[in-house]
């Protein structure tokens, strides 16, 4: 690790004269000056896990129409949170968001807590994100440590220990440079660097407020830093989801448990998802309603965090009857459950090969139902 020439002090200076002039304009974020909304940055925050920014402005824009404040979220039913929070994925964060708006409401009366012991009381609420509400919306000298600050310290103290292993040192960096003075325009300060300037690849160093006593920049291995310890290769998983369709054009979808992957979502059925080659006589057990059931030609491919997934599709028409934790919907009604990504790709696959015969004509027309 390479030492800076400039005190923190110093650096804290450059940093917010440079944010004052160039900080980003975002639905969230407070006007200079003023105090943010608690609830908007709580929204924002469990957003932005996994996801871009250019892709949560219209979905914060949406809950915020839908729910003004976290009472008005608390109360709201977890069917319609999981159906506004389709295509931003990892569901868990939605049941959690539900979870915690109804926290904050029985236990704080609908305000949220300033605290980063207390936030991270709550459901959903990890280290950054209480950290992350403490600085902004409260002014707390909290250091959310994101993906922004670690590659942001890594380069101004040429931290060459890789990813994961470095996450506590820069941690620790940067909370030694989180200022008493407006540690939430520090915290966002830090985080726009990261995504404007001190971008992953090819970074803007002669824009940079900390061009000067850069240590990485000063080596010639800015572009190379964080380094990361090589990704183990992901493990493919493989089923087959069951599309049943009753004469009148209904679809059997299905509610997954509440924990594990895709808790709560509706599904259409599927065998379990195992790395082992699958055959229909091998999980024809697993089928939903029994049926005459054919293999429809193609395969569907999803990719989660820790797995991708190879799903075939058999089709059936089969008599509406009743299925445990199953509802039969019209398709032109699809769109109004909470279908995650992987099962939109099952359902508009299973309508462009089966739909002219199992769910009548005109059946590719049925995919604009879906959001």
């Amino acid at each position: 690790m390479a030492p800076h020439p400039i005190a923190p002090e110093e650096l804290n200076a450059l940093l917010l004269d440079w944010y004052d002039r160039h900080r980003r304009r975002l639905p969230w974020r407070a006007p200079p000056g003023g105090r943010a909304e608690p609830y908007h940055v709580w929204l924002s925050e469990i957003m932005l896990q996994q996801t871009t920014v250019a892709t949560v402005g219209p979905y914060f824009r949406r809950f915020i129409d839908l729910w003004p404040t976290v009472r008005d979220l608390a109360a709201a039913d977890l069917d319609a949170v999981l159906h506004a929070w389709q295509g931003l994925g990892y569901y868990a964060r939605a049941r959690n968001l539900h979870k915690c708006a109804q926290a904050v409401t029985e236990r704080h009366g609908g305000v949220f807590p300033d605290t980063e012991e207390a936030l991270l009381a709550l459901p959903g609420i990890g280290a950054y994100t209480a950290a992350a509400i403490a600085a902004i919306a409260f002014d707390q000298p909290a250091t959310p440590a994101d993906g922004n600050f670690e590659r942001v310290f890594a380069r101004l103290y040429a931290v060459e220990t890789p990813l994961p292993q470095a996450k506590p040192a820069l941690r620790a960096l940067a909370a030694a440079l989180t200022p008493a003075h407006r540690p939430g325009d520090h915290a966002q300060a830090v985080m726009d660097l990261g995504a404007t300037i001190c971008t992953p690849r090819s970074p803007k160093c002669m824009a940079c407020p900390w061009h000067e006593p850069c240590a990485a920049r000063r080596l010639g291995i800015a572009g190379e830093l964080p380094r990361k310890t090589p990704k183990k290769q992901k493990p493919t998983r493989r089923g087959i989801a069951f599309w049943a369709v009753t004469q009148d054009g209904s679809v059997l979808l299905r509610r997954r448990p509440e924990s594990g992957l895709l808790g709560g979502m509706m599904e259409v059925p599927s065998s379990a998802w195992i790395e082992a080659e699958t055959t229909l006589p091998a999980v024809a057990g697993e089928a939903p309603v029994k049926g005459a059931w054919r293999m429809l030609p193609g395969l569907v491919r999803h990719t989660f965090t820790h797995f991708h997934l190879e799903l075939t599709v058999a089709a059936a028409s089969v008599s509406q009857q009743p299925v445990a934790d199953g509802v039969w919907v019209p398709l032109d009604r699809l769109g109004e459950h909470a279908l995650p990504t992987v099962m939109k790709k099952v359902v508009t696959h299973a309508l462009a090969q089966a739909g002219k015969d199992a769910s009548g004509p005109g059946a590719r027309s049925r995919l604009s139902s879906l959001p």
